[in-house]
C-alpha cells in the first residue's frame, strides 16, 4: 500500500484552522490527524468533538481522530457523530480493549489502537480481528515537536509481521512523533504506511514541499533485527 500523509493539526495555527486544513488539502495530504487530549491520560489539553464536527464541515479528507484520553468509551459516540473516519484509542487507557474496538466498528468507523513507546505489541494479538489501524507512538504522547525515539523501530517490524502472518495485509500502521523526511525513511522501511507529522509540516515554510518530501522519503521494507528485549 502506498504511504499516506496525515498532517497533525496539533502544530497548526488554531487562529486560522480552516486555512491550515486548506493548505494541507492543496498539498495533497491524505488524512487530517486530530489529537484529542484530556489533561489526565497525557499532560495537555486540546480539543473535543465540537471541533471535529466543525472540521468535518470544511474538509472531505478523512479525519484521523487520536483519543489520548481516559475512559474513551464514554466519548466514542460523540466523535463518531462529529464525523471522525478513524477513531484510535490507547491500549493503555482501555479496560476492555476488544469491546472498545468492536464498539467503534459498530458505529461505522475504522478502529485504531495506539501504543505508547514502552508498550509491547503483544496486546494486539488478542484484538487482531477488530483492528483497522495501529498507531505506533515514537514519542511519549502529549506535546508536539518532541525527539523521535529510535528504539521503537523494531516494534513496527514486529507488528507488520504479526498482521501479515494473520492475513491482515490491509492493516494500516501509522507512526506519530518526530516524523520528518529522515525519520520517515526509517519507519517506512520498518513497515509503516501512514506518516503522522505536525511540526515538520506546519512548521515548514512551504507545507506542500514538506508533504512532498515526506512522501518521497518512503523506503522499501527492510527487516529490522529484533533483539531479545522485544520477545
Amino acid at each position: 500500500m502506498p504511504v499516506l500523509i496525515s498532517p497533525s493539526i496539533l502544530s497548526a495555527d488554531f487562529s486560522k484552522l480552516g486555512v491550515e486544513i486548506e493548505r494541507a488539502e492543496q498539498a495533497k495530504a491524505d488524512w487530517i490527524h486530530v489529537d484529542v487530549m484530556d489533561g489526565h491520560f497525557v499532560p495537555n489539553l486540546t480539543i473535543g468533538a465540537p471541533v471535529v464536527r466543525s472540521l468535518k464541515k470544511i474538509t472531505k479528507l478523512p479525519l484521523d481522530v487520536h483519543l489520548m484520553i481516559t475512559q474513551p468509551d464514554r466519548y466514542l459516540e460523540d466523535f463518531a457523530e462529529a464525523g471522525a473516519s478513524y477513531i484510535t484509542v490507547h491500549a493503555e487507557a482501555c479496560t476492555h480493549l476488544q469491546r472498545t474496538l468492536s464498539h467503534i466498528r459498530k458505529l461505522g468507523k475504522k478502529a485504531g489502537v495506539a501504543l505508547n513507546p514502552a508498550t509491547l505489541p503483544d496486546v494486539l494479538r488478542y484484538v487482531a480481528e477488530d483492528v483497522d489501524l495501529v498507531l505506533v507512538m515514537t514519542v511519549n504522547p502529549g506535546f508536539g515537536g518532541q525527539k523521535f525515539i529510535g528504539e521503537v523501530l523494531p516494534k513496527i517490524s514486529i507488528i507488520r509481521e504479526m498482521f501479515d502472518k494473520a492475513g491482515k495485509t490491509d492493516l494500516r500502521i501509522a507512526v506519530d512523533g518526530g516524523i520528518n523526511s529522515e525519520t520517515a525513511k526509517l519507519v517506512t522501511a520498518a513497515g509503516a504506511d501512514v506518516l503522522v507529522a505536525g511540526s515538520s509540516i506546519y512548521g515548514a515554510p512551504d507545507v506542500g514541499k514538506a508533504i512532498s518530501a515526506l512522501r518521497a522519503s518512503e523506503q522499501p521494507r527492510t527487516k529490522i533485527h529484533v533483539g531479545a528485549k522485544w520477545h
